[in-house]
């Protein structure tokens, strides 16, 4: 009865060993997902959108007012913009397309 009861445990223990150690891998892979360095996100200043809204608006890209926001109008002329130059179409104010337009980048834009 000893015998049989120390198997067991024996068995148990082995089995609580082995799930732990499953356990620590699969956090340690989910933990090295986190780790990943982002790149840092170019971002138009304000200022640079209202000199591109201005250039879409001499073009006929945009109708609206020079308010330095990225807003659906702007978005939507951006579009029409980058297709126009033969550069991709994404609406969005990209290091790109504010050299397409001749708009100075800060130095920060500029080593991204």
């Amino acid at each position: 009865m000893k015998k049989i009861l120390s198997i067991l445990l024996s068995i148990l223990f082995a089995f609580t060993i082995a799930l732990a150690t499953q356990n620590t891998n699969s956090s340690t892979t989910s933990n090295s997902d986190v780790a990943k360095v982002r790149k840092p996100i170019f971002r138009a200043s304000k200022d640079q959108i209202m000199q591109a809204q201005g250039i879409l608006k001499q073009r006929g890209f945009y109708a609206g007012e020079q308010t330095g926001k990225l807003d659906a109008g702007t978005r939507a002329g951006l579009k029409k913009y980058q297709a126009a130059e033969k550069i991709k179409s994404t609406g969005t104010l990209n290091r790109v397309t504010l050299e397409k337009m001749g708009v100075v980048l800060t130095d920060k834009q500029k080593m991204m």
